[in-house]
C-alpha cells in the first residue's frame, strides 16, 4: 500500500514534466508543421504526448494492454496508423524542436565566447525479421567492422560541451540493391515519403550535408562540425566550409591515398608527420602544421581550403599517433583539442538512446515510416532529458536571480578531452581483442604505472580505479 502514493506522485511529477516541455518548446505547433494531423477523433499531439511517456512508466503499450494497464481512450490502432502515417516529415520535426530547445533555453545559459559545435555521426540501427522489415540492408558497423543487417542511423546533435540536444537524422539502407533484404515500396518521389526514401539510399556524406543544411534552414547555428575519420573526406571537408560556411575539427584517416599540399608538395598525412621535427618533453601535442585541403590536390581548378593539422601522441601506444585537422587556423592546437572532445557527447547520447530510452527494443514495425517515427519519438525523449538535466545542474535556469548570481558551467577542458580520448581507446581494445575485465584491468594497470608522476596525477583510468 506505501508504494501506490509514491507511483502516483512520480505520474504526476512526469505528467508535469511533459506537459510544460510541450508547452515551453511547441511541440504541438511542430507537429501540425510537420503534417502530423488527424481528419477526427484523437490529435496527434495527445498521442504524441503518449508516445513519448511510454518509457518513463517502463511499461510498453504491448504490457499495458496485456497487464489491463492501458488507459488512455484512444485504440492501439489508432497509434499504430499515427506511427505509419507516411505524411508526417519527422525530419523537420526534430528540426524544429531542438531549434526551440537550443536556441531559446539552452543558448541563453551559454555565453557568446563558448564554442559550441554541430556534432555528426553514425551508429548501428539493427532490425529483426529484415527479410519482412520496408529497406532493411546490410550495412557496415565501425564497432565490429562487419556487415549487419539493419540500418545505419545518421545523426546531427548540438552541443556545447555540457549538454547535447539531438537535432535531426535519417536512417540509411544501402545504396546496393543487392545488399537491401527488405521489400522495397515506392512512392511518389515529390512526396514527404518519396523524398524519405531516396535520402535513405544517398551517400552518407550527402546526408550530411542535407542534415546540416536543414539545420541552418530551422535557425540552428553553430560555430564548428565535428565528426571522426569515417566522414572526414577533402570532398565532405570543402563542401561544408565552402557551401555551408561552417569550420570543421575532424579526426583524419591514416590513408595513403588522401594528399594534402604541404610545404608546396602533395603528401599524405604520414609523409607529412615522417617529414617534421616533433616536439618532445612534456608538449601537449607533437606536431602542428598548416596545410591545404582539396578533392585533387594536383589540379589547381579544385577549391583549396586551409587548415591546421595537430599530431596528438596515442597515450596507449608510444609509437602511434592521431590526426585532428580544423579549417580554423586561428585556434590554438590546445583548443582544437579541447573542442574536439566535445564530439564525445554524441556517443553518450547513443549508448543512452539504445540503453534507456529502447531506441532498438521500442519498434517492432516493419514499416519504414514507423520506424523514422519511432527515432523522433526517442530524440525527443533525449531533449526532454536534456531541458530537465540543465534545470537540475545549471543553477541560473532558475531565474534572473541565479543569472545574476551563478558562474557559467564549466567548458570541457584539456584535461578532459584527453581522458575522454582514452576511454574511447579503452572501449575500443575491449571490442576489437575482447579482453576480459581481468585482462583489461592489467593492462591498464601497466598503462597506468608507465605514465610520468604528473600524468598520474591528473589522469585517471576507469579501469584501474
Amino acid at each position: 500500500m506505501s508504494m501506490i502514493p509514491q507511483y502516483d506522485e512520480n505520474e504526476h511529477q512526469l505528467s508535469n514534466s511533459v506537459e510544460n516541455f510541450f508547452k515551453d518548446f511547441k511541440v504541438s505547433d511542430a507537429l501540425h508543421r510537420c503534417g502530423a494531423e488527424k481528419a477526427s477523433g484523437f490529435t496527434a499531439a495527445e498521442l504524441f504526448r503518449y508516445l513519448l511517456s511510454t518509457v518513463f512508466s517502463h511499461r510498453s503499450m504491448y504490457m499495458q494492454l496485456k497487464t489491463g494497464s492501458f488507459r488512455e481512450k484512444f485504440s492501439k490502432n489508432t497509434v499504430y496508423r499515427f506511427l505509419n502515417s507516411a505524411r508526417t516529415n519527422w525530419l523537420r520535426f526534430t528540426t524544429l524542436v531542438s531549434e526551440k530547445v537550443v536556441n531559446h533555453f539552452m543558448r541563453g545559459l551559454t555565453s557568446e565566447d563558448r564554442m559550441d559545435a554541430f556534432v555528426i555521426d553514425d551508429t548501428l540501427y539493427p532490425k529483426a525479421g529484415y527479410k519482412h522489415s520496408e529497406l532493411v540492408s546490410k550495412v557496415f558497423d565501425h564497432v565490429s567492422m562487419k556487415l549487419k543487417k539493419g540500418f545505419r542511423l545518421m545523426t546531427l546533435g548540438w552541443t556545447d560541451g555540457n549538454s547535447f540536444v539531438p537535432i535531426n537524422f535519417a536512417l540509411l539502407a544501402s545504396g546496393d540493391d543487392a545488399k537491401v533484404l527488405g521489400p522495397q515500396k515506392k512512392y511518389d518521389k515529390r512526396t514527404i515519403a518519396g523524398r524519405r526514401r531516396i535520402m535513405a539510399r544517398a551517400k552518407g556524406t550527402e546526408v550530411i550535408i542535407s542534415l546540416l543544411k536543414a539545420a541552418q534552414d530551422a535557425g540552428h547555428r553553430a560555430k564548428y562540425v565535428l565528426f571522426d575519420t569515417w566522414f572526414s573526406s577533402p570532398k565532405c571537408i570543402i563542401d561544408i566550409k565552402e557551401n555551408l560556411d561552417l569550420d570543421v575539427i575532424a579526426m583524419v584517416k591514416k590513408s595513403s591515398k588522401v594528399f594534402y599540399q604541404f610545404e608546396g608538395d602533395n603528401l599524405n598525412i604520414k609523409q607529412i608527420y615522417a617529414r617534421n621535427k616533433k616536439r618532445r618533453g612534456r608538449s601537449r601535442y607533437l606536431l602542428s602544421v598548416n596545410v591545404l585541403v582539396s578533392t585533387n590536390a594536383a589540379d589547381g581548378s579544385h577549391p583549396f581550403v586551409p587548415a591546421k593539422i595537430v599530431f596528438v601522441r596515442n597515450r596507449n601506444k608510444r609509437n602511434d599517433w592521431i590526426a585532428i585537422l580544423s579549417t580554423d587556423q586561428s585556434l590554438s592546437e590546445e583548443d582544437v583539442i579541447k573542442v574536439y572532445g566535445k564530439r564525445w557527447n554524441i556517443e553518450v547520447f547513443f549508448k543512452a538512446c539504445k540503453q534507456s530510452l529502447e531506441l532498438i527494443s521500442g519498434c517492432r514495425s516493419l514499416s519504414y515510416d514507423a520506424m523514422t517515427a519511432h527515432v523522433a519519438v526517442v530524440f525527443t525523449r533525449y531533449m526532454l532529458l536534456s531541458v530537465n538535466e540543465r534545470y537540475n545542474t545549471d543553477e541560473r535556469s532558475l531565474g534572473e536571480l541565479f543569472c545574476m548570481i551563478a558562474d557559467e558551467l564549466a567548458d570541457i577542458t584539456y584535461r578532459q578531452s584527453l581522458q575522454l580520448l582514452i576511454e574511447a581507446m579503452l572501449d575500443t581494445v575491449r571490442e576489437f581483442f575482447g579482453l576480459t575485465e581481468e585482462q583489461l584491468k592489467k593492462f591498464t594497470n601497466d598503462f597506468y604505472n608507465r605514465l610520468p608522476e604528473y600524468m598520474r596525477s591528473t589522469i585517471s583510468i576507469p579501469a584501474a580505479a
